[in-house]
This record gives C-alpha cells, sequence and structure tokens, in this order.
C-alpha cells in the first residue's frame, strides 16, 4: 500500500513538473509570437520610412534641377506650354517651335506644385533626367518630347511597384513594363510615380506609405481610386498624359471624380507585363491598363502609339492589331443603346441628369438612341463581380497584407475577411435585416472549391454571351451609361460598394470603356439629392447619399461602352460626346489648387 501512495505522489509531482513545463513552454511560444510580431511591425515602420524618405530625396533633387534650369532659362513661358493640348504640344516638338527640355521642366515644376496641395506622387522618376539628354534619338515617336505620368504599379526599372503594401517595398522592379518601354521607344518620358489605395481594391487612393490623395476640384473630397494619383494629378493640371490601371472602374471613377477623360481598353489589347496586380491568377474580372488625359484626342493618340510593332514584338501575347484610324474619324451615324438606371443603384440626380442631356444631344446629331438595362444585374452584382475579384475569399489579400498596418478605406473589408466562417455567417444573419443589396462582405467570403470556381467562371462567361446576344437583339453598336459620381468625401469609399455595377460590369464582360466629363454638380442637383432614397432604401443607399453630399461645382461624367476589341469605336463615340459638349458650352470645375 505504501508502494501504491508513493507510487502515485511521485505521478502527481511529475503531471506538476509537466503542467509547470507546459506552462513555461506555453509563455514562452507566447513572447516570441509576441517578439515577431513586435520585430515585424518594427521593419514595416523601418521600409515606410525608407520609402517616404526615397520620395522626399526625389521631389527635393527635382525641385532644385528645375530651378536650375529656370535660373539658365529664363524666357521659358511654361505657362503657355501648360496651357496646350497633346495634339497642340507634339505638333509644336516635332517642328522645333518647342524644346523637349522646356516641356519637361515646365511640366515638373507644375507636378511638384500640384503633389505639395493634393499628396498624388510616389516619386519622381530622377532616371527622367537622363532620358531628356538622349531624347533627340527618338524624334520619329509619336509622343516625341511628352512627359507622362504613370500608376505606382506600373513597372519601372530600379523603382518599387508596391501597389500600397509595405511586403512590396524594398524589391524594385529589374526592368522596365513592356509599356514603359514602348512609351520611351515613342519618343515620351515617364517622369512620375503616382499615388494609389493599399491593395488597389478600393475607390480611394490612400495608404500607410504615402497617405491619402486628396480632389483637385475639393480637397475635402477624394481622388478616386485606385489610379487615383494619376486622376489628380492630370485634374490639377501636372501631366498631360498618364497610364493607370482598371479592374473595377479604377480608370473610370477618378476619371468621374477629377473631370478628366479615361479609358478602360479590351483585357488583351495592351501588354500587361510589368503591370503589377495585387495578387495574380484571378481570372474572373479582368484588368487592363490605360490612358488618362484631358481630352479623348490623347487617350486616341497615346493608343495609336501603344499599338505599334514595338508592343507586338516585345509582348507576342498581344495580338498584333494596330489602331484603326479609319473608325476612330468615322463620322457615320450610331445606333446606341442608353441606361440612365441599372436597376440595382440608383444614379445622383447629376448622374441621370448627364445621361439625359447626352442623350438629347446625340439624337439632335442624327444617332439612334436605344433605352436599355442590363439583364439580372442583381445576380451579376452579387454572384459574379465581388466574388470573382475574392473567389479565394481573401486569403491571398490577407497574405499580402501581413506586418501591414491598415489604411481605413480597406480596414472594414480587411476585418471582415479575417473572421472565422461561422461568424461570418452569424452576423450576415444579424446585418441581412439593415441591408437589402446583397454585396456584404460576410456572403462573398465563404469557402469556395475548385469546382465552385470553375462553375463562376462558367456564368461569367455565360452572362458575357447573353449580354452580347442582347446587344444585338436590339440592334446596339455602343452604350452611353452613367459613371459613380460625383466624388465621394473622404473615408467612404470603403463603405459603400453597391455602386460597383456601373463600373465593375465591363470589367467582367471585358468591354473597352471610357469615361468623359459632361457638367458639373448644380444647386439644383444638391436640393433633388435630399430627396434620394435609392432603390433599396437600406443602409448602402444612405451611406451614399451621405458620401456624394456637398458636391456643387464637382465634374460630373458620362460612361461609353462598346463590344470587346472595338477599342476605337468606343473611343468615337467619345469623342462625339466631347464635341457635342464643347458645342453646347463646356463646362468645367473649378480647381481648389
Amino acid at each position: 500500500m505504501d508502494e501504491v501512495e508513493q507510487f502515485l505522489r511521485g505521478l502527481e509531482l511529475d503531471n506538476r513538473r509537466a503542467a509547470v513545463l507546459t506552462a513555461v513552454a506555453c509563455g514562452v511560444g507566447a513572447l516570441v509570437l509576441l517578439a515577431r510580431k513586435v520585430a515585424g511591425h518594427r521593419e514595416a515602420k523601418d521600409k515606410i520610412r525608407r520609402a517616404r524618405d526615397r520620395r522626399t530625396e526625389s521631389l527635393q533633387r527635382a525641385e532644385q534641377a528645375v530651378l536650375r534650369y529656370k535660373e539658365m532659362h529664363p524666357t521659358t513661358d511654361s505657362a503657355a506650354i501648360l496651357s496646350l493640348s497633346l495634339s497642340e504640344l507634339t505638333k509644336q516638338l516635332r517642328e522645333g517651335v518647342l524644346s523637349p527640355e522646356d516641356v519637361f521642366y515646365s511640366y515638373v515644376e507644375k507636378t511638384l506644385a500640384v503633389h505639395k496641395k493634393l499628396n498624388c506622387c510616389t516619386g519622381i522618376l530622377l532616371e527622367s533626367f537622363d532620358q531628356l539628354k538622349t531624347i533627340n534619338s527618338s524624334k520619329d515617336g509619336l509622343l516625341y518630347g511628352v512627359p507622362v505620368s504613370i500608376k505606382e504599379n506600373i513597372g519601372y526599372k530600379n523603382q518599387d511597384s508596391s501597389c500600397g503594401i509595405v511586403i512590396n517595398l524594398g524589391l524594385p522592379d529589374t526592368r522596365d513594363s513592356v509599356l514603359v518601354e514602348v512609351l520611351k521607344l515613342q519618343g515620351a518620358i515617364p517622369f512620375v510615380k503616382t499615388n494609389i489605395p493599399q491593395a488597389l481594391l478600393s475607390y480611394d487612393c490612400s495608404n500607410p506609405i504615402y497617405g491619402q490623395t486628396r480632389n483637385p476640384c475639393n480637397l475635402q473630397k477624394t481622388s478616386g481610386g485606385s489610379s487615383g494619383g494619376e486622376g489628380a494629378l492630370i485634374g490639377g493640371g501636372g501631366s498631360l498624359l498618364g497610364l493607370g490601371s482598371d479592374i473595377g472602374g479604377s480608370i473610370r471613377i477618378p476619371a468621374s471624380f477629377c473631370g478628366i477623360c479615361g479609358f478602360k481598353p479590351t483585357t488583351g489589347r495592351l501588354s500587361s507585363n510589368g503591370v503589377k496586380p495585387i495578387y495574380r491568377g484571378q481570372k474572373s474580372v479582368f484588368s487592363s491598363a490605360g490612358p488618362m488625359a484631358k481630352d479623348v484626342e490623347s487617350l486616341a493618340l497615346c493608343m495609336q502609339a501603344l499599338l505599334c510593332d514595338h508592343m507586338f514584338s516585345l509582348d507576342p501575347t498581344v495580338p498584333p492589331i494596330p489602331f484603326n484610324v479609319q473608325i476612330y474619324h468615322s463620322s457615320k451615324p450610331l445606333r446606341i443603346g442608353y441606361i440612365e438606371d441599372d436597376g440595382y443603384m440608383q444614379p445622383t440626380p447629376s448622374m441621370a441628369r448627364a445621361i439625359r442631356e447626352i442623350k438629347n444631344l446625340l439624337e439632335q446629331a442624327g444617332h439612334t438612341l436605344v433605352p436599355y438595362r442590363p439583364p439580372r444585374i442583381g445576380y451579376v452584382a452579387n454572384e459574379l463581380l465581388v466574388k470573382g475579384i475574392l473567389a479565394d475569399g481573401g486569403t491571398t489579400l490577407l497574405q499580402k497584407l501581413e506586418g501591414s498596418p491598415l489604411d481605413p478605406s480597406i480596414r472594414d473589408q480587411v476585418i471582415s475577411l479575417s473572421l472565422p466562417t461561422w461568424m461570418k455567417k452569424t452576423l450576415l444573419f444579424l446585418i441581412k435585416p439593415l441591408v437589402s443589396h446583397k454585396i456584404l462582405s460576410f456572403l462573398y467570403l465563404l469557402f469556395r472549391s475548385v469546382k465552385k470556381l470553375w462553375e463562376q467562371h462558367a456564368a461569367a462567361e455565360d452572362y458575357t454571351k447573353e449580354v452580347i446576344e442582347d446587344w444585338r437583339r436590339c440592334n446596339i453598336e455602343v452604350m452611353l451609361c452613367p459613371v459613380v459620381g460625383p466624388a465621394y468625401s473622404l473615408f467612404y469609399c470603403g463603405k459603400v460598394s453597391g455602386t460597383l455595377t456601373y463600373a465593375m460590369l465591363y470589367n467582367l464582360l471585358n468591354f473597352p470603356a471610357g469615361v468623359v466629363p459632361v457638367s458639373m454638380v448644380t444647386a439644383e442637383d444638391e436640393e433633388e439629392l435630399k430627396h434620394y432614397k435609392g432603390i433599396y432604401q437600406d443602409h448602402m443607399d444612405k451611406l451614399f447619399k451621405e458620401a456624394v453630399t456637398g458636391g456643387e461645382g464637382l465634374p460630373v461624367a458620362v460612361q461609353c461602352v462598346a463590344l470587346p476589341w472595338r477599342d476605337e469605336l468606343c473611343l468615337r463615340l467619345m469623342k462625339e460626346v466631347e464635341k457635342l459638349v464643347k458645342q453646347s458650352g463646356e463646362l468645367t470645375c473649378k480647381l481648389q489648387i
């Protein structure tokens, strides 16, 4: 009996020792995890500081270079140069009336001034000063001597393409993207990279590295995203021509918010080599790089310059289809469908008014206008758009954001992505009565099998065929439709997702689409907005109303769309709209910079 008691006491002692050892191990493990987390935060802060220092240094060196040039060339008329359209500028550069140096330094100076007000640049490309010295070797290029701005995620040798996330900092590109190579071969001078939202998947333009970009027409409003730095810089006059990218309106929404023109080509028409997405492999909703500028003619000239033998040689996956000038310059009357309301998100009064006014102008010009509404738009919004982009449940995005501070513009989405599935289902059940829109972060982030993903791809293909057949049934050549606007107040973009149907739909369909500013928000629009209820009259509609309130004087745009590979026809409609607006009395926003 004594032996048994002694044995049990030994067991009890061993258990206590095991418990103590376990507790110590857990404590050590927790300390290790905490130390790693602290080290990760410290590393992130160091990366951000170095990135900001690089930006500051590039801006300061550019400013010094501008001052030296102005001292040596005091008669340079920068104001006159900045007032020229792209076609006028290229003509004077070709004829030798203007020197590339005068043009370059005029735009660098203006960019620095605009950036101080709007925080729209991630850095001046100091290599452009060296390119300027050898620019005469590219005199035959269509963009000879033209300074061009590029979105931060477009590859430029020895520069970061961070997409606004810390993990990508300190990993500079080893070569230029194909787009940048072709621009240089055509005589253009890429000279500045512009700001983006964190992870690119936002209509805002803010990230923890470079901060918030503001709207040139109202500093209390966002410039839009994700090509928001481009929209702000071009809208503020610091750039004549820029390149952005678009996966859900990322070119068109900043263009609409900032009062400029933007064009999303058919995906595959321009090279994507060296244009960094937030993650690769997503094949449901198509991304495309494209031009942004003050006018449609500049967009067309940029497309013509890019669609050349240089691009087709550098990237054999791009179909060798040169720009069709004949289609672009055609004056044949068009049969145009028009959407005033897609049936999912009620447009603002200014959005709807813009469509009505442009419809009337097009009819007076001899075109035929046909009312149209996209089929099954609620189904598309809830089952094909966001579910396509985040088909992995957001796993890849979360991995990319590890160790990075979160920007307010995406914090809510990231938090919902991080929740366990059971909690998402519970919150979905609780929130459903408040939001009739079914685009709920908790719904579209449930686990998806490969089989389900393939079914989603097939459904997207079927819907594209359905829309094309619908266009043909209506005998529609091109489409006029709203684009999101006016510009949102700061910090609302992450809360309002219902309006994505007006932009992301054409990424899903892979239809070329472009935006043209046509008007301004009037006092009457603001008064009518007070009575805005929305289609569902839910929390999403209420937030949308709050986001666009206070927009008097802001630009209002319309969107033009064509079938795949009919990019020139889309630009042709955009040019027609722009011409008719100018003839009827051009309206532009007043800059606050």
